[in-house]
């Protein structure tokens, strides 16, 4: 079955489409592109795989459509050149929602995002639904649609939307829209807590006649930013008891027990058998780097939480140990209150080893809230000196709490360095 192209692209595609950034955004839409019978130009500053590292000249005229990469601000100057010169430009996930047959299903929130799209997946797959995991969750809606070429009717697309990416949508349409929590994160990008907060809004904007599920701190921002959320909406998603049906499973516990509230309540609205998501929830299991544990050496235990790159992800992980444990934090800033993170943190700490382009600013505030600390130049330095002075009994948490982009490639770079070190505490212990 061939993709239907909108007649509003119709024109726009028999020119050569501008393609910004060469990751893995920009390579599924130049396929996607492809296979709609156009030409892709991928454009990118890095220079990434020989493309063309400016857009200037008789690029910003030839093309009449732009799409961009999520990590392309809408202020960039290639954007404002090409809309200058009357090009249509579009996000990726815009662009490529164009051509889904089937249903979307958003999630977004500041943490859990990514756990809450893979688990809903997983749960309706258990039910025998065609459902797949896209967005930002590393497999781009472009990609998906290229390779089940634009889906079934009956399909389901459960689409991670961060608010890099929800803040252009103009064409993207969500059936139902699941939004866990929000928390400070990415001011480095929209400079407020109210511009950040209403980037991600505008994701409830295009769940036009769909449902919307807002997590507890979803419901108090959108009252202090005055937005007004339906009653039918609110899920109290903080400090609810322990669900007997839900022990031994990931969501037993905070975190993860509001991911679980929030499928939940999606769930029941439309209309599927709860007793099928618990089933779902026994077999699920989290993917990598989220507080998973890398191994235990003299009675001390490794955890791997490369995937907190914001403050309310570490606070969230020190929350549930017993006792204060060894942190390791620090990478490339994103903005925000660091002091007041750090004195979140100190009840929580036993001694902090700080690590990246941040680490400076960490031992600063560590000294001011009395917090034991040591400033490290790497990861490794970080681990072999925190393995040198905890205990039987203690736990050393790689929680960063900030981008990993200073001194790893990504949080899943970042995450195997940490594991193959743990792992090689072991090889030299033997």
């Amino acid at each position: 079955m061939s993709l239907v192209i909108p007649e509003f692209l119709q024109p726009l595609l028999a020119h050569p489409v501008a393609i910004f950034g060469g990751g893995v955004s920009g390579q599924a839409v130049r396929a996607l592109v492809a296979k709609l019978g156009g030409d892709g130009v991928i454009f990118d500053e890095k220079g990434f795989d020989g493309a063309p590292a400016e857009f200037r000249g008789t690029a910003v005229t030839t093309h009449r459509l732009v799409v961009f990469s999520p990590g392309f601000m809408p202020t960039h100057p290639w954007i404002a050149a090409a809309r200058a010169s009357g090009a249509v430009c579009l996000a990726e996930l815009d662009f490529a929602s164009l051509f889904w047959r089937g249903s979307v299903v958003a999630i977004t929130g500041t943490n859990g995002k990514t756990t809450l799209t893979e688990f809903l997946t997983h749960a309706l797959r258990s039910i025998g639904r065609d459902a797949f995991a896209t967005g930002n969750i590393g497999y781009s809606f472009a990609r998906l649609v290229v390779e089940r070429d634009g889906g079934a009717p009956d399909s389901v697309a459960v689409c991670e939307v961060s608010s890099f990416q929800s803040e252009t949508l103009r064409y993207f349409r969500a059936d139902a829209a699941l939004w866990t929590n929000f928390a400070e994160d990415h001011l480095e990008r929209h400079g407020t807590m109210e511009a950040y907060f209403l980037a991600k809004w505008r994701l409830f904007e295009r769940t036009v006649g769909g449902h919307v599920f807002a997590g507890t701190s979803v419901q108090r921002y959108a009252h202090e930013f005055g937005q007004t959320l339906p009653a039918e909406s609110f899920v109290t998603s903080e400090g609810q008891a322990g669900d007997v049906l839900l022990r031994g499973t990931v969501f037993a516990h905070y975190p993860q027990r509001e991911n679980f509230l929030l499928a939940a309540a999606w769930w029941r609205g439309a209309g599927l058998r709860e007793n099928a998501l618990y089933a779902a929830a026994q077999s699920f299991r989290l993917g990598a780097h989220r507080l998973a544990r890398a191994g235990a050496h003299g009675g001390v235990t490794y955890w791997n939480d490369s995937k907190a790159t914001n403050f309310h992800a570490v606070e969230a992980a020190v929350a549930g140990f017993p006792s204060p444990v060894i942190l390791i934090a620090g990478g490339k800033s994103k903005g925000g209150d660091v002091a007041a993170f750090v004195r979140r943190l100190a009840p929580h700490v036993k001694h902090a080893f700080v690590i990246g382009e941040t680490r400076s600013v960490l031992a600063t505030f560590c000294g001011a809230c009395r917090v034991p600390h040591t400033v490290c130049a790497n990861l490794a330095e970080a681990v072999e000196r925190a393995s040198g002075m905890a205990a039987a009994g203690d736990n050393i948490l790689l929680s960063p709490g900030f981008a990993s982009f200073d001194q790893f490639r990504s949080y899943e770079d970042r995450g195997a360095q940490f594991v193959a070190l743990v792992n090689n505490l072991g090889a030299t212990a033997v």
